[in-house]
């Protein structure tokens, strides 16, 4: 596609096109106030982030000052901040028409631009007196944008670690900013954020990026840590650039969140998109992260391994460590795929190993009924089993995350000593470890056409003059999310959620509880049998008392 090359001509305007207001739009029914006091209990509501979450002693906490925009029924935006908010149109603020309009490419296209009224609701389930609930500003092009095409000084960065489809995000910011902004002037940073102060460059064109989308990591380096604001905000200032993508983790948004305050707190005409990055798809908010789908199909090559090796021998045990430091999502949805797997341990459900409902007890009956069985085990499960001497409680990366003991290579030592006790039953046991394998495989289809609107989301906010957010699908819909929504806490499995229910009933594993739990309720099943109504339930759920819940019989309940 050829380059745009043709100057928009520009137009001075005050007015706030992100507001909300009765006149905002002809056809629009609602009428919407921006509320202060709102804004205030929300920035109670999510405490400011806390500098030592990241390594840099010169990190210094960022106060939130979200944008909150209610309307009729309940309805509740969580709006982005825009240029427009910190910067007066005397300091020539002016807008431009969007260069789509005369894209070739897009003339077939019905709608052109996004509505300014358009939101993507938080919640899709309702009832007939829900209330409208939390909404995010729907991504895509804008009619008017806050940038010429020659006047865009872009940069990219990479940070924390690798990930499936991180070179096809780079591509297509690139390509985006080239073929539907007419933006030539992109620069790549080299080594994470140190590459800001650290004068690593490298110019990003179309040609350099035709085909890095075929290669795994990321050619413009990565590391942890080396957050310093004020150098990083130096650097850009003096480069003249004024986009900065930033592609990471939860960390690296928290960082990318600080930024943003310092260049809003200078009145720089700086646009800072953070493009969510995490393999283990614990980033809240967002439908999943990219690079999740290929993760879990590269993770079910694994599991096939410790299968047919497991069964090619008497009493063989295949186990495969997969990602997931604190969520287990990985090791959920390749348990699900696979259906091979004969227990599932993640950090969201707690599991021991002797006594009573233990791992050992259920392994020796599966061994007994199949001759073989498979384990799947994330990095983060029983990290509290393991002894002090062996933990490393206080110690972190440069990120700030808790370095995590290999549960892999431990749990194995303790299968094998147990049946090594029990002269009856010898087993043979595989290990796998697939996780920088893993990491650092090219991302697949799915992931490479969800990376590509990732991206082009990401230009058109920046472009439109949208600052200080993340980009991400929430209910199928792409949004722009305020940082603070998704650097405030991780999601999780729910095991008590229907999709951790499919699992156990895949694997009719034990959903394990305390062994103090179930000793306390055999013997308050001595001291008190259970008697039953005429309606065949236990006493006190006639008179509106409530069923005791027993996890450990939740496999024989699905």
């Amino acid at each position: 596609m050829d380059l745009i090359t043709k100057k928009s001509s520009s137009t001075h305007t005050n007015s706030d096109p992100v507001a909300f207001s009765s006149s905002s739009s002809p056809t629009s029914k609602n009428s919407f106030t921006v509320s202060s006091t709102s804004a205030l209990s929300c920035a109670n509501m999510y405490p400011s982030f806390n500098s030592r979450s990241l390594s840099s002693k010169n990190l210094t906490a960022s106060k939130f000052q979200p944008k909150i925009v209610k309307g009729d029924g309940g309805y509740v935006l969580e709006d982005v901040p825009h240029f427009t908010d910190y910067i007066s149109a005397d300091d020539d603020l002016r807008t431009y028409p969007n260069p789509l309009q005369d894209n070739p490419a897009y003339a077939v296209v019905k709608q052109y631009f996004v509505d300014v009224d358009d939101t993507v609701a938080q919640q899709t389930v309702q009832t007939r007196t829900s209330e409208r609930g939390i909404h995010f500003r729907r991504a895509g092009p804008r009619e008017k944008v806050y940038f010429e095409s020659d006047e865009v000084h872009a940069c990219i960065v990479t940070c924390g670690g690798l990930c499936p489809g991180l070179n096809t995000v780079i591509r297509e910011i690139v390509c985006g900013l080239y073929h539907m902004y007419g933006a030539t002037r992109i620069l790549g940073i080299e080594g994470g954020y140190r590459g800001f102060y650290a004068r690593n460059t490298v110019p990003l064109t179309p040609k350099v990026v035709n085909d890095i989308h075929k290669r795994g990591g990321t050619i413009l380096g990565t590391s942890r840590g080396g957050h310093d604001t004020s150098k990083i905000v130096d650097s850009i200032q003096d480069r003249g650039i004024n986009q900065v993508y930033i592609i990471g983790g939860d960390g690296t948004q928290k960082g990318a969140s600080v930024i943003y305050e310092e260049i809003k707190r200078r009145g720089l005409k700086v646009a800072v998109v953070g493009i969510p990055k995490t393999i283990d798809n614990d980033i809240a908010i967002i439908d999943r992260s990219f690079g999740f789908d290929t993760a879990v199909e590269e993770a079910q090559r694994a599991i096939n391994a410790a299968h047919v090796e497991s069964e090619s021998i008497e009493n063989g045990v295949g186990l495969v460590k997969l990602m997931g430091r604190h969520s287990g999502f990985i090791a959920m949805y390749a348990t699900l795929a696979s259906r091979d797997v004969d227990c599932c341990l993640i950090p969201e459900s707690p599991f021991y190993l002797e006594g009573p409902g233990g791992l050992f007890e259920y392994m020796e009956k599966r061994l007994k009924e199949n001759g073989h069985m498979v384990i799947v085990i994330a990095e983060g499960a029983g990290q509290e089993m393991l002894t002090e001497s062996m933990r490393s409680m206080d110690q972190q990366d440069a990120s700030g995350n808790k370095l995590l003991q290999d549960v892999g290579l431990w749990i194995s030592q303790r299968i094998k000593d147990h049946f090594k006790r029990r002269h009856k039953m010898v087993i043979n046991l595989k290990y796998i470890d697939p996780t920088y394998m893993i990491r650092a495989v090219p991302s697949n289809a799915s992931d490479n056409v969800y990376c590509t609107l990732l991206a082009q989301s990401a230009v058109h906010g920046a472009m439109a003059g949208y600052t200080g957010f993340i980009v991400g699908p929430v209910n199928g819909r792409h949004a722009y999310i305020p940082f603070y929504r998704v650097t405030e806490k991780q999601n999780n499995v729910v095991i008590t959620d229907r999709m951790w229910a499919r699992l156990l009933s895949s694997t009719h594993q034990p959903s394990f509880s305390s062994l103090n739990d179930i000793v306390e309720e055999k013997e308050d099943e001595k001291q008190e049998p259970a008697t039953t109504t005429k309606n065949n339930l236990p006493n006190g759920l006639q008179n509106g008392g409530y069923l005791k819940f027993n996890p450990i019989s939740l496999n024989r309940i699905v």
